[in-house]
């Protein structure tokens, strides 16, 4: 049956209206979606842990927690070791005071709770006082960083590869930079691989530095102990340990040294210019360059000639 003239006009609207309500949906809908989406999508990041730059620059965000008791100690030293020694006399003061004012007679008695109370509180004043005194006399001793006495130096072991060198340089450079690292010197399978930074100075080279003598190192208990244990040694304060004397070619005022193996065949010295300068975090990470450089050298060390050479 053909369709009259008022139903294809019927049809082509709301074809037209289908066509359009289609085009609102495709459009429309995954634009909601989206911001659905977003909106219940959690943070990457704790809120306490953002922060912005407001339009005038500032810094917008968590700030760092002050030690306000730290502070106080640190800015009022002297104050504050004398402090038990105000406190224990203001108390002899304020017990003799109370017992001229309160009519108790000046002989202790033993059946009085008033004299056993203040008998205890003299005593406590007493241990006050003598607390202050001890805090006044016992100062810590002040940590600097020394000026190394000796000469500088750079010898690195010739006919190494270019990578390896780099790679040498790399370990001093960071080590310097970062830490109170200021000498370095490298062991390995009983070569003097690398002698970098400061090293005493020469009885026999006149303005030089002192030859590292491998052959006499590894034969040191300091080596050995190392080598044997497989972990880094931490001599804190250099001048409290007796195998200070396995290490001439340090400056005689290196502070601090740590002793780092190189799997089992080499070793490294690092030496500091500050007692206990070395933190537990530069203590990981000197671990960490120890293990890559024994990996790089026992590449190379096996197929090259025992020839040093020194580098300005």
């Amino acid at each position: 049956m053909a369709a009259t003239p008022k139903q294809i006009i019927s049809n082509i609207t709301i074809d037209g209206l289908s066509m359009e309500a289609g085009t609102l949906l495709r459009y429309v809908l995954p634009l909601n979606f989206q911001r659905r989406r977003l909106a219940s999508r959690p943070s990457s990041f704790p809120r306490s842990a953002k922060a912005s730059l407001n339009s005038q620059g500032d810094y917008r965000g968590p700030k760092p927690k002050r030690e306000w008791v730290a502070d106080l100690v640190s800015k009022n030293d002297g104050v504050v070791r004398s402090l038990p020694i105000y406190v224990g006399g203001i108390s002899l003061l304020a017990v003799l005071f109370n017992r001229t004012v309160s009519g108790i007679a000046p002989v202790a008695d033993a059946s009085s709770s008033q004299s056993r109370a203040d008998l205890l509180t003299l005593g406590l004043g007493v241990t006050c006082i003598l607390n202050g005194l001890v805090w006044l006399s016992i100062k810590p001793k002040s940590i600097s960083v020394v000026n190394p006495e000796g000469v500088e130096c750079q010898r690195i072991f010739s006919d190494l590869p270019d990578s390896v060198i780099s790679e040498l340089i790399w370990a001093w450079e960071s080590l310097s930079y970062a830490t109170c690292c200021r000498s370095l010197v490298v062991i390995y399978d009983g070569i003097c691989i690398l002698q970098i930074g400061f090293a005493a100075a020469s009885s026999s080279d006149e303005g030089g530095a002192m030859v590292v003598d491998a052959n006499k190192l590894v034969l040191g208990s300091l080596y050995n102990g190392v080598i044997k244990s497989g972990s880094q040694s931490y001599l804190a304060n250099l001048s409290l340990y007796p195998g200070k004397s396995e290490l001439p070619f340090l400056p005689s005022n290196t502070q601090a040294v740590i002793l780092q193996p190189l799997g089992d065949k080499g070793i490294a010295v690092v030496g500091g210019d500050t007692i206990r300068g070395f933190t537990s975090s530069d203590q990981a990470w000197i671990t960490l360059i120890g293990d890559k450089l024994d990996a790089t050298l026992a590449k190379v060390v096996d197929r090259i000639p025992l020839a040093v050479e020194e580098r300005s």
